[in-house]
């Protein structure tokens, strides 16, 4: 169990071992997601955002035909250039 004290302004100190686990680090966001059973749970906002992500974008490599980092350099070449550059 870690313990923390919010000072007169709202502010809490993470402690080491949670900001460690969670991935969190100074000028990061928090998310405070409320659970239906009335628990609050703290997660790194970017974290989270990257893992939404990845499941929105889940299967688009394939989709797209992009097997290699060569087919990722030709589909952003051909999104900025309007065509594959040599």
């Amino acid at each position: 169990m870690n313990l923390s004290k919010i000072s007169p302004n709202g502010q809490v100190t993470i402690p080491i071992d949670i900001r460690r686990r969670l991935g969190i680090r100074g000028g990061d966001k928090l998310l405070f997601i409320e659970r239906e059973n009335g628990d609050v749970v703290i997660d790194n906002a970017s974290a989270t955002a990257i893992v939404k992500a990845q499941k929105a974008f889940k299967g688009a490599a394939a989709d797209f035909g992009v097997k290699t980092e060569a087919d990722v350099q030709n589909l952003i070449d051909e999104i900025r250039y309007g065509g594959a550059q040599t």
